[in-house]
């Protein structure tokens, strides 16, 4: 056989895809190139990579295995470049990091000055939804994550790094007067989508304080529940350091309700026994000498009590 990495790489992202046209925009190539390449590769073997149906394309079962293979191929093809490095004493790599929605607000920080001082370790941050960031790490497509509730479902290494607050918001301007949980009841709560973790939070208290839900709305982000809250469409319980603008303005009105703040933690997590390659060390020798400093530098506002 007498395939190249190139090749195999125009695989993945087809696959990935289940199209040529996605695939060409993504690896920056015209469809024609990206069809020769891959039938380039399909020459290589007897059987089929892909087939279509209809209009539509599929990887075959037998190309699904070849996929899989390949990239374990091209992780060996990538380490060897970051050996070569590692033996000239140049760290090197690639850091694959699953973050929570609100992750999103603190992530970069603890990032920054890591990149300026390993410029040769290239960083891949993915937001989703904690049940996305946790599928991700359960099946190694990240190396690390950043969530405000550890997963009981996985064994992992934690390093926590801030408290993460939740309060109840919502618009100064409202007319219902929220003295008590129970006067929840009364108003429409703006809750994130299924397999959100501040969702989660926020049922979670809730159903503690039996607090009946008549009027909701279901947001898919963080940003539409703040501007809902700000419209004075009704009340959610977020997380504060998601909420810095809104805190500083003078349309939304923080309640301080029996149970509230709820209180938890951000932590950077890891699969237990990942084997680490020296730019996650790296990585997280740099998150323990400066997660204090970094924490008090950018969140202490955070930390305080409102």
């Amino acid at each position: 056989m007498n395939f190249t990495l190139h090749q195999l790489k125009v695989l993945l992202k087809i696959a990935e895809h289940q199209s040529i046209t996605k695939a060409s925009e993504e690896l920056y190539l015209t469809q024609p190139a990206v069809s020769l390449q891959l039938k380039k590769l399909q020459d290589q073997f007897e059987l089929p990579l892909t087939e279509v149906i209809g209009r539509q394309l599929y990887i075959t079962d037998f190309g699904n295995e070849i996929v899989e293979r390949s990239k374990k191929i091209l992780e060996e093809a990538e380490g060897i470049k970051y050996t070569v490095d590692q033996y000239k004493g140049v760290v090197s790599g690639s850091i694959k990091i699953s973050v929570v929605s609100t992750g999103k607000y603190v992530i970069p920080y603890y990032l920054k000055d890591f990149m300026d001082k390993y410029p040769r370790v290239e960083i891949t941050i993915d937001v989703s939804n904690k049940l996305r960031v946790i599928e991700g790490l359960a099946n190694n497509e990240s190396d690390f994550s950043l969530v405000s509730v550890l997963p009981p479902e996985l064994k992992v290494n934690t390093v926590e790094l801030i408290e993460n607050k939740l309060f109840l918001i919502g618009s100064s301007d409202s007319d219902v007067k929220i003295k008590r949980p129970k006067d929840l009841e009364k108003v429409t709560l703006l809750f994130r989508e299924e397999g959100s973790a501040t969702r989660n939070a926020m049922q979670d208290y809730l159903k503690e304080h039996n607090i009946e839900v008549k009027k909701s709305m279901q947001l898919v982000s963080n940003e539409a529940v703040k501007q809902a809250i700000n419209a004075g469409i009704g009340f959610s319980i977020v997380p504060l350091i998601g909420a810095k603008l809104l805190l500083e303005s003078e349309s939304v009105k923080f309640y301080h309700l029996k149970g509230l703040p709820i209180k938890t933690s951000w932590h950077l997590i890891y699969n237990k026994g990942k084997k680490l390659t020296p730019a996650h060390q790296a990585f997280l020798n740099y998150i323990e000498e400066h997660k204090e400093e970094i924490g008090q530098k950018y969140f202490s506002w955070a930390l305080k009590d409102i």
